[in-house]
């Protein structure tokens, strides 16, 4: 076994290394393992590990939170276990129920187990794609691995762009929406499936049968009022953070002054006293100078109503470039915005302040509708159902609320109320006026590249169009927001050796929320409306009251067109002279061009331009 390729993720797992090999009808099994010991810190409960009969090993990164519950349960079936550990739980369940033992798991999980009897491979990722596993089929084996760059190792390899998602990429920001990655033939388990391989019938020729074990509820069959949805939001939400609470290492918790995050530090503090524990919950926040994004104001009224022991760290700009190689290196491949570097800060103070474990609110706006740009397809559904009081009262309080003006609301219902081929049309010319000038090229014409890249996205997942933000929730969770904000917060905690967990998608509570539809999300000009009742006197009214929402968002207009404009420029000239024909070139030079001016307004197609660039250095990507 070649070390340097467990080495390569050494930052995933600094508290020890190993590997086992066992001789297999087509070669080698080799099993390897980096351990980040959090559960049962004890050299017993190291990797690659066996179950008590010896005949089924593990390679396993994650947390089963009700592993407790799970190892009692086996206890009376007769099973035996050796360890404090969940990893110990989890090979006692598939000895026991095979492959449905996924069904009983709560947590993040991501494991390749192998029947030394049988000679066969089981492998599988959780629910929501928390943890990461990619996977390569070459001619001669099968590799799997926690991060992109050790399957860069195979023998023969030679990295190319993928370019069908490099253009989604560039074209909406979206990543993690498919098997695929940017690299060419450097695939992952998504989201919910699973694989097992006989090594005795499979051939390295043969696709590997994946499938998919876990699907999302269906939207909106859960109805009830909107008191008893908040106290089951409540319960739920509760019961999830003191699962999450478990560890034999220090635990903290991420804060951004929003009501996810704050909800979470509220939420560990109370049961921190009811647990009749004195301990102060460690926040760590990324602060800014520039007021419009900086949120320390509710950062500091969760911090004085809880028992918290608070950390702010205040990302520079000129970080945000002299780190941008180090963070696509960890990524693995291009990010969409300089928040994945702020991201970056905080977990690297946490690490600064010994904290392994850290809570963080990811993935309550997908599943509650949190984004604004659920507005248009709120609006809509309440036109179509004829809910005239309802639409009246919405586009009012968002004025009033959020300073939209009735016009822009207006504009933004278009293309959720019409019917798909025209909506098609419409993104087609949208494309034609902002996207065209920019990103069509040679190497981006055909059918392999559509006009609406989302629409494409949502058939791919086997979801209709969306007509309300019911259907919104599940085409976010499932495929286009949270697998690529999960992919963001795995590499930025594990590159400090840090655990990320997210409460807000304990499945229980995840599928309450998708059943709820459209029902308790959005009122009138209220995002999040189950969550605010739920946490209604449990964390400061200032948060739970307020109505802006920033995002986790950088000071990127003040960075942009300031300390980091002549970086920048320089950037985009050496993807355009790096990768001659990959984007138009004028397009590009103009469009970088108005944003840095101020003709244009900056987004984040800036920084996807860029980073591409950076990746493509970083990794050796040929086009």
């Amino acid at each position: 076994m070649d070390s340097a390729v467990i080495d390569l993720v050494a930052h995933r797992g600094p508290d020890g290394c190993g590997w086992k090999v066992f001789p297999g009808p087509l070669g080698p099994v080799t099993l390897a393992h980096r351990r980040l010991a959090i559960i049962d810190t004890s050299v017993h409960a190291a990797q690659p590990m066996c179950d008590a009969g010896g005949r089924y090993w593990i390679v396993y990164n994650g947390e089963v939170y009700n592993y407790r519950e799970l190892r009692s349960e086996l206890e009376t079936l007769g099973r035996r276990f050796a360890t404090q550990s969940d990893t110990e739980v989890i090979l006692a369940a598939y000895a026991e129920w095979g492959e449905t033992c996924l069904d009983r798991f709560v947590g993040m999980f991501a494991f390749v187990l192998y029947d030394s009897q049988m000679q066969r491979i089981f492998a599988a990722r959780d629910r929501f794609a928390i943890k990461p596993l990619y996977y390569m089929v070459r001619g001669d084996g099968l590799a799997f691995a926690s991060e992109i760059k050790q399957l860069l190792r195979v023998p023969g390899f030679v990295p190319r762009m993928n370019l069908p998602r490099l253009y989604d990429f560039l074209s909406t920001g979206i990543t993690d929406h498919t098997a695929e990655t940017t690299f060419a033939d450097v695939r992952q388990l998504r989201n919910g499936e699973c694989l097992t391989a006989d090594l005795h019938t499979f051939r390295w020729t043969d696709p590997l049968p994946v499938r998919r074990w876990y699907r999302l509820p269906q939207s909106g069959t859960i109805e009830c009022s909107a008191d008893e949805a908040a106290r089951r939001f409540r319960e739920l939400l509760t019961d999830s953070v003191r699962l999450h609470l478990r560890s034999d290492v220090p635990v903290g918790s991420c804060l951004s002054g929003g009501l996810d995050s704050s909800a979470i530090v509220s939420l560990i503090d109370r049961q921190f006293r009811l647990d009749g524990s004195q301990a102060a919950v460690n926040t760590v926040s990324a602060c800014y100078e520039e007021r419009a994004v900086d949120e320390r104001p509710f950062m500091r009224a969760v911090n004085a109503a809880t028992r918290s022991a608070p950390h702010y760290v205040f990302p520079k700009p000129e970080d945000a470039f002299g780190r941008a190689e180090q963070i696509t290196w960890h990524q693995d491949e291009p990010y969409g915005s300089t928040s994945i570097f702020a991201q970056w800060c905080v977990f690297e103070e946490a690490k600064r302040q010994e904290i392994k474990v850290m809570l963080d609110g990811q993935g309550a706006d997908e599943q509650l509708a949190g984004y604004h740009g659920g507005f248009g397809y709120h609006l809509a559904s309440l036109l179509r159902s004829g809910r005239w009081m309802a639409l009246a009262r919405t586009m009012w309080e968002r004025r009033q609320f959020h300073g939209v003006a009735l016009r822009q609301q207006i504009r933004a219902l278009v293309g959720p109320i019409l019917p798909g081929r025209l909506a098609g049309l419409l993104a087609r010319s949208r494309q034609t006026l902002v996207e065209h000038d920019w990103l069509a090229s040679g190497r981006f014409r055909g059918d392999a590249f559509p006009a609406n890249p989302f629409g494409a996205m949502l058939r791919a997942e086997g979801l209709g169009p969306i007509r309300d933000i019911g259907d919104l929730c599940v085409a976010m969770t499932q495929a286009t927001n949270l697998p690529m904000l999960l992919h963001y917060e795995d590499r930025n905690s594990m590159a400090h050796s840090v655990e990320a967990r997210v409460p807000f998608l304990d499945h229980r509570l995840v599928e309450f929320s998708i059943g709820l539809g459209a029902r308790h999300k959005i009122v009138g000009g209220t995002t999040k409306f189950v969550l605010r009742q739920a946490m209604a006197g449990v964390m400061p009214d200032v948060v739970c009251q307020r109505r802006d929402k920033i995002g986790f968002a950088t000071p990127e207009l003040e960075w942009f067109r300031g300390p980091l404009r002549r970086s920048l420029e320089v950037a985009v000239e050496d993807v355009l002279s790096g990768y001659p024909g990959l984007l138009n070139t004028g397009g590009t030079r103009l469009l970088v061009k108005e944003m840095l001016d101020g003709s244009r307004p900056i987004d984040f197609r800036l920084w996807r331009i860029v980073n591409v660039g950076i990746w493509g250095r970083v990794f050796n990507v040929n086009l």
